[in-house]
């Protein structure tokens, strides 16, 4: 008998969720759901996004801890930014605001190690999110993209019938 792990992912949203999660059991993982995500705008996207994320972790057993959702706290968070492009420094401070949530629930939940689903999107840049997240304790750097990551989260979202969304979640990538 495998001796597991337990691993807390920074899931963003379902669809990226179900590959990472399936990937994480391979690797011998237990996986804690932690949906932190007060990028997403607006909050009628935030709760479409976070109860698709519930009907994840209930068809798959298990279980997610959910943050509160605070938009303005993140605005404070990347104030400045607004108007850089996509990939820019914007995205970065936004990695260093989930990233440093999910850490810090890690750490109040006594789990040694987390990670998240953003390195699963091919419209997001590993090497930016495990320079941010390698500032922070506990950080596993997984990049889910590869061995065809992001084709298995499309394949098992429409196996799930998971909504997807059409935007990273913020107001300015929705441009």
């Amino acid at each position: 008998m495998m001796n597991r792990k337990c691993i807390l992912l920074h899931t963003c949203c379902a669809p990226c969720s179900s590959a990472v999660v399936e990937r994480l059991h391979e690797q011998g993982y237990d996986v804690v759901l932690y949906f932190s995500n007060s990028n997403i705008h607006p909050e009628e996207e935030y709760l479409k996004r976070l109860d698709e994320t519930r009907r994840l972790a209930a068809m798959q057993g298990l279980d997610l801890v959910e943050d509160v959702y605070d938009h303005d706290a993140w605005l404070a968070h990347i104030r400045g930014l607004e108007d850089e492009p996509e990939r820019g420094r914007r995205c970065l401070k936004c990695f260093e605001y989930n990233l440093g949530r999910a850490s810090g629930m890690a750490q109040r939940l006594g789990v040694p190690d987390f990670t998240t689903t953003l390195t699963v999107s091919r419209h997001k840049s590993s090497g930016d999110i495990f320079a941010v997240g390698s500032t922070m304790p506990g950080f596993l750097a997984i990049d889910f993209k590869k061995q065809d990551g992001y084709a298995r989260s499309i394949k098992l979202s429409i196996q799930f019938n998971l909504y997807r969304q059409g935007y990273c979640g913020c107001e300015f990538s929705k441009r």
